[in-house]
């Protein structure tokens, strides 16, 4: 009989997701860990700025297409059966609104950013971006073929230098520069007049991201980039999911832009398209723009109250409807919106990577789901958890 010998088994396996529940425990050790929570209290942290997520009128504009048969899903992408008249009409409606060439929606604002960027910039380009330009650009820029040059924030004289460096070495590659027309954590707006005579200048195409100021600025609501529709050489990107109080995302430009996107962007070609019925929705809110300039009065009126009530205990006079306390530390400020929303404030805070390092914040967004009692209460409240 031969002789026996032990069986062998392999050593103990790590958990296959080891690295991932390590690094949850890294982002915990330094309460930069994110948890999914409910909205409660006084809505000052969402993008609804005129109120108009919850609106009959929205919700009425919906209920009429399912009368008229427009499906809930498209069953498919918009090259692949899923394009819907509903898409069509919001699309010119959208143009003719702007007062650009061509519209083409999209299912979301991080989608059409991000496609926008990975798509249209070519080898032998540069992307100029702003410092703090958004993640779904980002996102883009990682895709994109092109090479990526960050400016510092608001700088338009650094545009200016950084593009005519490039140039001198670049004749013939085409510039793009990428920014945000509101910055959603600082409120601050970029300066669209001197870049877009930058643009001019050095045969570049301005690329503005308005999500956080269409349907709150410019004229009839059009957005603080509504000076750009029109030009060969700008695009603006304008979110539904904001003051529209929808979902979706439009990108007004050049009939090139939209054709070369339809043909190239892989995030438009391989995605089952945008619910027509989420268009037809788009489409009501568009026409609140024009029927009731009201709510862009009293939200403005919001942020002119709110900047006296706030601004001495240290909230940022931003001139806009976001308006950051900067708290710095990580983890008081999470400490800081936890203690806000359990005394009735829907405040959240934000930490890096979202914002940069040591300015981790309490973000806070007017809307017109509150009114000036709630922000009278929100002072008291903030003085003595400052104090």
């Amino acid at each position: 009989m031969g002789s026996w010998r032990a069986m062998e088994f392999p050593a103990a396996q790590p958990h296959p997701l080891a690295a991932q529940q390590a690094d949850l425990a890294a982002l915990a050790e330094r309460s930069r860990q994110r948890f999914l929570s409910r909205a409660q209290g006084a809505d000052f942290s969402s993008n609804d700025y005129l109120a108009l997520a919850g609106d009959p009128r929205l919700g009425r504009a919906i209920t009429d297409a399912l009368a008229r048969g427009v499906p809930a899903g498209a069953g498919g992408s918009r090259l692949l059966r899923g394009n819907h008249e509903e898409h069509e009409l919001l699309e010119s409606e959208a143009a003719a609104l702007f007062g650009c060439e061509s519209a083409l929606f999209l299912a979301n604002g991080y989608t059409a950013n991000s496609a926008l960027l990975a798509t249209l910039p070519q080898r032998g380009d540069a992307i100029f971006h702003d410092g703090l330009v958004h993640a779904s650009a980002h996102e883009g820029m990682r895709l994109a073929r092109a090479e990526c040059i960050a400016v510092a924030h608001n700088d338009a004289d650094a545009f200016a230098d950084a593009l005519r460096r490039w140039r001198a070495g670049n004749p013939r590659g085409t510039a793009w520069i990428a920014v945000e027309s509101l910055y959603s954590m600082d409120g601050d707006r970029a300066p669209l007049a001197k870049l877009a005579r930058i643009a001019d200048r050095y045969g570049a195409v301005l690329l503005a991201d308005d999500a956080h100021a269409t349907g709150v600025f410019g004229a009839g609501g059009r957005g603080l980039a509504a000076e750009l529709d029109g030009r060969e050489n700008a695009i603006v990107l304008r979110t539904c999911g904001k003051a529209l109080g929808a979902e979706g995302a439009l990108l007004c430009g050049p009939r090139i832009m939209r054709d070369h996107l339809v043909n190239r962007a892989r995030s438009f070609i391989f995605s089952t398209a945008p619910s027509p019925l989420m268009a037809a929705c788009v489409r009501e809110a568009l026409r609140v723009l024009d029927d009731e300039p009201e709510r862009r009065a009293r939200l403005a009126d919001l942020i002119a109250y709110a900047e006296e009530a706030l601004g001495p205990l240290g909230v940022t006079r931003s001139g806009s409807q976001i308006m950051p306390l900067v708290v710095g530390e990580d983890a008081r400020t999470m400490a800081l919106a936890q203690r806000l929303r359990e005394t009735g404030f829907d405040i959240r805070g934000i930490r890096p990577p979202t914002v940069p390092a040591g300015t981790s914040r309490l973000r806070i967004s007017l809307t017109l789901n509150i009114g000036k009692p709630q922000i009278d209460a929100l002072a008291t409240t903030l003085s003595e958890f400052l104090a």
